[in-house]
């Protein structure tokens, strides 16, 4: 059964199509933009790119955050270039998130934009990255710091690619899905995978409709992600991106209670979400509280102290200078685990910590 989420952004808009086998509509969308030329950026076989119906360049790449970099992007447009890519024409995406990130920055930046569209094979492209336009890469000193806004043409998340998944990497994507639950998708536990992928998707669209930007209402999407960035970095990206925002998770059903936001039940009610979906809950115990402290004041949000999204009365928002001693004593009265501990529960799904 596919589903399809629009994303209402005026002459932006454009459409999420979810469920097996969408990847095939690839060509029908390229002949509707009017591309005569596509490239596509594939970290997946040759085999898993659908025909795009024109003249194509298949670049290969590599997901990891270790290929998020401004040196990935140029390499990306110098392929361009002698392609004779033009703005006229449309750049595909085939692979996970950290590919998305790229080939859409690459898009954003080549000719000052040309077309996009992102076929994500993995769970937590498909909940989250292919979908909102955001685009970035890292810089040593953090996360997605480099960046633009670019919305795609077209997000085709076939389901099918899910089956190809090793269970840490559909858990990494669960991680999404679990924070969805805090920012207003409602309770996704017990749902078909396919549904949640959809709910999580319109709960995004609904929020990138009304702040596109991130003037506001966009900083919900964030939620758990200030520490789990900073865990990323932190463990040099042992833990994967959606395990560490399912660790913030926690924190922040913590830091809200601390605060006085939100009661205790509501601050187990995280803890149970997380372990709901099998995802780990514990602070690796090499990691120093406080250097963590100071990898948040990095946080695209610290503007003016540090900043977390953070569930309360009327539902999660952003809160601004929380107190440091409150974020470390928060920190500190989190569970521990040891790294190696950590990463083999979650090689092998028996995480609980």
């Amino acid at each position: 059964m596919r589903r399809i989420v629009p994303v209402r952004l005026g002459e932006r808009s454009y459409q999420v199509l979810i469920g097996p086998g969408v990847r095939t509509s690839l060509a029908e969308v390229i002949r509707r933009l009017g591309a005569e030329r596509a490239a596509v950026v594939s970290a997946r076989p040759r085999e898993w790119v659908p025909d795009t119906g024109v003249e194509t360049l298949l670049l290969p790449a590599r997901d990891g955050e270790q290929s998020k970099t401004l040196a990935t992007v140029e390499a990306l447009c110098d392929a361009f270039v002698r392609f004779g890519l033009t703005r006229s024409d449309v750049v595909v995406s085939c692979g996970g998130g950290t590919t998305t990130d790229v080939v859409g920055l690459a898009a954003a930046l080549y000719h000052r934009g040309v077309d996009v569209i992102h076929l994500p094979t993995s769970l937590l492209a498909q909940v989250d990255a292919s979908v909102g336009g955001k685009t970035a890469v890292n810089l040593p000193d953090g996360k997605n710091l480099v960046g633009a806004y670019w919305q795609p043409r077209a997000v085709l998340c076939d389901t099918d690619y899910l089956s190809t998944l090793p269970p840490r990497e559909l858990l990494n994507g669960l991680g999404e899905i679990a924070r969805c639950h805090f920012i207003g998708a409602g309770d996704l536990r017990g749902l078909p995978l396919a549904e949640q992928i959809a709910a999580s998707v319109t709960r995004k669209a609904g929020i990138v409709e009304v702040d596109e930007r991130d003037a506001g209402r966009r900083h919900l999407l964030n939620y758990g992600h200030t520490l789990g960035h900073a865990l990323e970095l932190a463990t040099g990206f042992a833990l994967r991106h959606g395990e560490a925002v399912a660790v913030g998770t926690v924190f922040a059903g913590r830091l809200a209670g601390a605060l006085g936001r939100i009661n205790q039940s509501r601050v187990d009610e995280h803890l149970a979400v997380v372990r709901h979906y099998n995802l780990p809950a514990a602070l690796p115990a090499e990691v120093d509280p406080r250097a963590l402290v100071r990898q948040m004041r990095r946080d695209k949000k610290a503007i003016s102290g540090l900043g977390f999204v953070l569930d309360g009365p009327e539902g999660a928002e952003l809160v601004s200078d929380v107190p440091e001693n409150v974020v470390l004593a928060a920190l500190d009265a989190m569970p521990r685990a040891p790294m190696d501990a950590l990463v083999g529960a979650l090689t092998t799904g028996a995480v609980r910590t």
